[in-house]
């Protein structure tokens, strides 16, 4: 059984790894590093570029412990206890709107109790969906996860189509990916297999947005699909200030708050009642912004 400490060195170089590829692709930018202590205790490194491709994305590690504040004990059943949390974190936003958003995230807990789990998962949010795209990232995520056990993709892209759904809109964030939480000994595979299993889930990532960067580069774009993003973001924003469980317990366990509004774009709009016109790439988006669409 591997330590904390081991998991959390593991989930650094991860970040390092990662940071190196995006900042090769970016072919520009550089990621500027700010490291952060946490005073309940524990800390943090983040990275943040903002470049020539990515408008503004960021890096993420954090390794924090201490007393697991009385709400969220009971809300994971959990009596009174300390904890320590492990993971990598990451949101990046292109400047072309022809290039998708994409989140990962990588994660260890454990507590005082004796209890700990693995949870993380990969996000895809198009302005515009397109389908080759789709089909290729779902592909690379079943393709991970079938090296591990036949049951996860399927299973967690159902999660992952339930937990990025924006319910007040009536529509998922986009185009979905894998999602999982809770994952120990109890699910059946040993700690060494789902710590590698995370691990591969976060070595995918890098590779696979990549693709999808070098795949939108050569697609044209005007103030209007600019518009349009800027629309997508403000969703995008929507979501992690009413939905998201990691951004409620980044704030609820006192966690840097430049670090967890990270996955904030830098720019977004809201225009009361849009409307797409009928028929246009707006509009087939908002169609394709649903649970359920099986792209692999």
């Amino acid at each position: 059984m591997h330590t904390k400490e081991y998991i959390a060195e593991r989930f650094r170089q991860l970040q390092d790894d990662i940071c190196r590829q995006l900042e090769a692709v970016d072919g520009g930018g550089v990621f500027l590093e700010d490291n952060w202590i946490r005073p309940e205790g524990g800390g943090g490194r983040s990275r943040v570029i903002e470049g020539k491709t990515i408008e503004k994305g960021g890096v993420m590690f954090s390794a924090v412990y201490g007393p697991l504040p009385e709400t969220i004990a009971k809300s994971m059943q959990l009596p009174p206890t300390d904890f320590f949390a492990t993971g990598v974190s990451i949101v990046i936003h292109p400047h072309s709107p022809m290039a998708p958003i994409i989140h990962m995230n990588v994660r260890y807990f454990e507590t005082g109790t004796g209890r700990w789990w693995f949870g993380g998962g990969i996000d895809l949010t198009p302005h515009y969906v397109v389908p080759d795209d789709a089909r290729f990232f779902h592909g690379q995520l079943k393709s991970v996860c079938h090296r591990f056990h036949p049951e996860y993709y399927p299973d967690f892209k159902r999660q992952a189509d339930d937990y990025f759904f924006l319910k007040h809109r009536n529509e998922t964030r986009g185009i979905g990916g894998i999602f999982f939480d809770y994952l120990d000994d109890k699910t059946g595979p040993s700690q060494e297999e789902l710590f590698n299993f995370a691990m591969a889930v976060g070595e995918t990532f890098a590779p696979v947005y990549v693709n999808l960067l070098h795949r939108a580069a050569g697609r044209p774009w005007s103030e209007r699909e600019k518009r349009w993003q800027m629309l997508r973001r403000g969703r995008y924003v929507e979501f992690h200030l009413v939905w998201d469980r990691g951004t409620k317990f980044g704030l609820e366990t006192n966690g840097r708050v430049e670090s967890i509004l990270m996955s904030m774009p830098p720019v977004a709009s809201w225009i009361y009642n849009y409307q797409p016109e009928p028929g246009s790439a707006e509009a087939e988006t908002l169609i394709s912004l649903r649970k359920g669409v099986e792209w692999a």
